[in-house]
């Protein structure tokens, strides 16, 4: 009931965005702040000051005060001047989104979103606010700045920043300038790596956990070649490179290692789809550390047997987006 509850009032809030606000899908980029875009409300300040500047001007006109009349039209007039300068605190204002890095299940995505001034003044007093958390921040003139914002990533997939607003209440408090805007920024969410995974699958093709196929080990050296993007760092051959020479990387002719073969069919079938894909994060960031190289099977993908940055990322990423319908087409099984 109370999920059924939160689901329609977030309905109607982006129901009332599209109509007040005439936003919906992700915006292009840059976003800028014109006249259009920027609204302009009193805070709960502000209300509690109107009320305060009518009953003072009651109290001039039961009494005939002229010094009571000078007061309040002064204030008022201050008022006025700060709704102005809450609006050019927003006013030119342009803005795009960042790159957000990959975050696991449960930690803190960090969300960058590139905010320029054109302008030659400063922009003091900001706030930039989504997903319920807020990050107050100051412009300075003619400069891009880039400002985080943490929101919570509790599931593994996509988490798009989404409805995001930017407002202002200086400089005086007594105005709120915002405006409503979705920009095109999104993290990938990991599966969370099982805590104590069992060991990286043992030697045999036939271990039902998994395998390892025998392949050149690393015992006896053989000699230099030019080094690739997916080779381990531990073959680097770093004393060449510190003497200035160019990258390699040290080939061995015999020995012992392997590839390994993650496959989602060979888990153990008491775990069920998050759990598994908990397991296959965990060896997958084992298998990095130690320099395995390994092949990753889900159900419908294989990933061709391979190592380094590129091949983590995307085995990471169809582990992340396996199963949801915005996983993106990948090598076929």
């Amino acid at each position: 009931m109370e999920r059924a509850t939160v689901s329609f009032a977030a309905s109607l809030r982006h129901a009332a965005d599209r109509w007040l606000f005439r936003i919906g899908a992700p915006e292009r980029v840059p976003i800028h702040l014109g006249q259009r875009r920027i609204y302009v409300l009193p805070s709960a300040a502000g209300l509690g000051f109107a009320l305060a500047l009518l009953v003072m001007l009651l109290a001039s006109v039961n009494y005939n005060l002229s010094l009571g009349y000078a007061l309040v039209f002064t204030l008022a007039g201050s008022a006025a001047a700060s709704m102005l300068h809450a609006f050019r605190n927003l006013h030119g204002l342009s803005i795009r989104p960042g790159r957000c890095a990959p975050v696991f299940a449960g930690d803190t995505a960090a969300f960058t979103i590139l905010i320029d001034n054109p302008a030659q003044r400063r922009r003091p007093a900001l706030r930039l606010g989504a997903h319920g958390h807020w990050s107050g921040f100051e412009l300075p003139a003619k400069q891009e700045s880039a400002i985080t914002l943490a929101c919570p990533a509790p599931r593994r997939g996509r988490l798009a920043l989404g409805r995001s607003v930017l407002e202002t209440h200086w400089p005086l408090g007594l105005i709120r300038a915002w405006s409503v805007f979705i920009p095109d920024a999104e993290c990938l969410v990991l599966p969370t790596p099982e805590t104590d995974p069992p060991p990286l699958p043992a030697d045999g093709d036939d271990d039902r956990f998994g395998g390892r196929r025998k392949r050149a080990g690393d015992d006896d050296f053989a000699g230099l070649r030019a080094h690739r993007s997916a080779d381990s760092p531990r073959h680097v051959a770093w004393k060449v490179l510190a003497r200035g020479g160019p990258m390699l990387t040290k080939e061995f002719a015999a020995g012992q290692g392997g590839e390994l073969l993650l496959d989602w069919d060979r888990l153990p079938p008491e775990l069920d789809d998050e759990r598994r894909l908990s397991r296959l994060t965990a060896w997958v960031l084992a298998a990095e550390r130690e320099g395995i190289r390994y092949t990753l099977a889900l159900p419908g993908v294989r990933v061709p047997a391979a190592l380094g940055g590129a091949h983590r990322e995307r085995c990471l990423r169809l582990l992340a987006l396996h199963g949801l319908a915005d996983l993106a087409t990948e090598d076929s099984a």
